[in-house]
């Protein structure tokens, strides 16, 4: 799916300040419908605070405009639950929504199969439950989907299909993608934007451009490498 020129997010002069610290300063970029962003940056950068400032949970001080109509489906770095609670991932979904056509459409948009759904949530493999938390966010349908670390607790070759999968949704849906991650080489694949932050916006453009090593190494304080695969060489686009 072609990505649309409008507008889906523009922050100007975002400023968030927690006690006396400001967390962000000045922040200002735009993100096109359909696009995806990558956030980036060392810890204490104030990413997870921008992300909730973002969906109306923290005060802060400038402008954030969503387009009219806008849905918003979040997906937290890990879900403020225990794992080992008798609960289903059935049960799970239903918290959200208890209609089986909308859980039956959200697992098949991950592509988990629904004979996992009554299998408890601590069962669940690592890259299953990241899933599991996006057929979650799904159920809300959202034209923008945020993910907080979307690989966090996920072993290497699961990254690589949490990653195949947030694609595929915004090449084959449309959606608009802000995620938040550390590792760099899928960034450098997937993103189309990369916005650097640390506690203020240090660099925002095409990864080819801002992810060059002397920026990384401004960013996060220290010489920073990272493989270059070719973009989206394992994953091609879907026409």
């Amino acid at each position: 799916m072609e990505k649309q020129s409008a507008t889906a997010l523009s922050v100007k002069n975002l400023t968030v300040t927690l006690g006396n610290e400001k967390v962000l300063d000045n922040l200002s970029f735009e993100v096109a419908t359909g696009e995806s962003l990558a956030i980036i940056g060392p810890n204490g950068a104030g990413k997870t605070m921008l992300f909730r400032a973002l969906i109306g949970v923290l005060s802060y001080k400038g402008k954030i405009s969503w387009a009219p109509k806008t849905t918003i489906g979040y997906v937290p770095q890990k879900l403020d639950i225990e794992r080992n609670l008798p609960l289903s991932l059935l049960d799970l979904l239903t918290s959200k929504n208890n209609h089986r056509h909308s859980i039956t459409a959200s697992l098949k948009l991950v592509r988990l199969k629904e004979n996992l759904l009554n299998r408890p949530i601590g069962a669940l493999s690592g890259g299953q439950f990241q899933k599991a938390l996006i057929a979650f966010a799904l159920l809300q349908d959202p034209r923008v989907l945020l993910f907080d670390e979307p690989t966090a607790g996920v072993d290497t070759p699961g990254e690589e299909h949490i990653y195949e999968t947030i694609h595929r949704l915004q090449e084959e849906k449309g959606f608009t993608i802000l995620l938040i991650s550390h590792d760099l080489s899928l960034v450098y694949r997937y993103a189309d934007k990369v916005l650097c932050l640390n506690r203020e916006n240090l660099c925002f453009g095409e990864p080819e451009v801002i992810m060059a090593p002397e920026i990384l190494g401004k960013l996060y304080g220290e010489e920073r490498s990272f493989y270059k695969h070719h973009r989206h060489d394992i994953f091609p686009p879907i026409k």
